[in-house]
């Protein structure tokens, strides 16, 4: 079953928005380039993403499944309209979509 793994925030400036979670609750971040990073650990991660490649500008939940092609076929034809084709990052693949109350979200597969 698809489930949310984690959300992600738009900031201009990652390394200071790392700074500020990791002193205001300790948490510890991975950097997966100048422009992204992430907290994992909790039942749901938190991504800081400073890239422009993608602008979201709103928090954006991610939700992790097994088959993207398949999950993107199903999204489509629930109603669903892709904001942003499939595309890779640093350890997988994910698109955009928009669901029918107009909310932004992503899905992707872990492809280490």
């Amino acid at each position: 079953m698809a489930k949310i793994n984690y959300v992600e925030l738009p900031v201009q400036d990652v390394a200071g928005v790392q700074d500020f979670y990791g002193k205001a609750f300790g948490w510890s971040f991975t950097g997966y380039g100048p422009d992204y990073a992430a907290m994992e650990g909790g039942e749901v991660g938190l991504g800081l993403n400073g890239s422009d490649d993608h602008p979201i500008p709103q928090v954006l939940v991610l939700i992790e499944v097994e088959d993207l092609e398949g999950a993107l076929e199903a999204v489509v034809g629930a109603g669903g309209g892709v904001t942003v084709p499939i595309f890779a990052f640093p350890g997988g693949r994910r698109f955009h979509f928009r669901d029918p109350a107009g909310n932004e979200l992503g899905v992707f597969v872990n492809e280490p």
